[in-house]
């Protein structure tokens, strides 16, 4: 009798340890050292960190949501880039497709597993702050979370990470200082995270601007904590790809999103593939 993989949501360590056991076997290679989560319409950046070594359906790994989100793969890439190795996932799942939190982030909890310590996180997002433009790269410092929910709600398991982790340092000073390095020009902001998946309402925007706010999206905030959680340094960057509802007078929409992250994918995965070796 086959014994059911472990449930990420019920056994989120488990769940975890089993899928990177399998990424090591599929892959041929032991250990990962750095994770890259690729956001909306952000897939070919993956072409520009380094040397794909191998290629994973996320299916073949268990406990994975099906990618169901236009702009996003459904695949994971071993990479090698200098000395390091590195995962690509080439899209996400998100809350707002009625996922749990602990399925959102059991990539991130299999990337630790397979041994990395740094995780590198992008999205598209609406720009509130004057002066991001559209088609610019930022640095996120610091995340609000709006979007309800946590993935360490619940039980705490000890082996996935502390039961009150400190999010301090969420988002690297160190590492940012490593991509500040590599891009001088680079812009830093704070990242508000919504649920989605409707796009917020000017209210929302401002809100979210009174509240210290210089961009907002759906994604990226569960995958930060879960990461923090494991032990793990957070890097992760924004890409503006509209101004947030109501600042620019237009009404939004996902294809255009996926227009402009798609122009700067490549010089931004230029970017990551630039910084990763000093990581």
């Amino acid at each position: 009798m086959v014994s059911a993989e472990p449930d990420p949501i019920l056994q989120p360590f488990d769940a975890a340890e089993a899928s990177a056991v399998r990424l090591a076997s599929l892959t041929g290679v032991d250990r990962h050292d750095v994770a890259v989560v690729l956001g909306s319409g952000w897939k070919p950046a993956a072409d520009r960190l380094g040397t794909t070594v191998a290629e994973i359906p996320l299916a073949q790994l268990g406990g994975f949501a099906p990618v169901a989100v236009a702009g996003h793969g459904d695949t994971v890439r071993s990479i090698r880039c200098g000395d390091r190795h590195l995962l690509a996932f080439t899209g996400r799942t998100h809350l707002y497709e009625g996922h749990r939190p602990a399925t959102v982030v059991h990539g991130i909890r299999t990337a630790v597993r397979a041994g990395c310590s740094v995780v590198v996180l992008t999205n598209a997002c609406g720009g509130i702050r004057p002066g991001l433009g559209v088609g610019e790269a930022v640095l996120v410092s610091d995340h609000i979370n709006l979007t309800g929910t946590n993935p360490l709600l619940g039980p705490n398991d000890d082996r996935l990470g502390a039961r009150f982790p400190d999010m301090t340092d969420a988002y690297s000073a160190r590492l940012r200082g490593l991509a500040r390095a590599a891009a001088p020009d680079l812009a830093e902001a704070v990242y508000a995270g919504f649920l989605g998946p409707t796009y917020e309402t000017p209210a929302e925007v401002d809100m979210a601007r009174r509240l210290g706010a210089d961009l907002v999206g759906m994604s990226t905030v569960l995958e930060t904590i879960a990461a923090v959680h494991a032990g793990a340094e957070v890097l992760a960057f924004s890409l503006v790809t509209n101004l947030a509802a109501g600042l620019s007078g237009e009404a939004l929409d996902h294809a255009d999103v996926l227009d402009v992250a798609a122009s700067a994918a490549l010089s931004t995965g230029d970017l990551i593939a630039a910084v990763v070796p000093s990581l």
